[in-house]
């Protein structure tokens, strides 16, 4: 099993995610949760594309931590 960091971003219409560690690898949905599951979705589906084609898959490097600032 895989991890993968996954940024969901609020937008005018809903949501947007993307993978720093998966280039072109994005989602839309109208809602966090559904957002969620087309990124999931999407990641599955380009690491199914990446095993046929017979080539590595990307390592997760990209991580994420929040910073407090005054």
């Amino acid at each position: 099993m895989r991890r993968f960091l996954v940024i969901i971003e609020p937008t005018d219409t809903g949501f947007s995610a993307y993978s720093p560690d998966i280039p072109g690898c994005v989602a839309t949905g109208a809602t966090r949760e559904e957002t969620e599951q087309n990124m999931h979705e999407a990641i599955q589906f380009h690491v199914d594309g990446i095993r046929e084609d017979r080539l590595a898959i990307p390592e997760s490097l990209s991580f994420a931590e929040y910073m407090a600032v005054a």
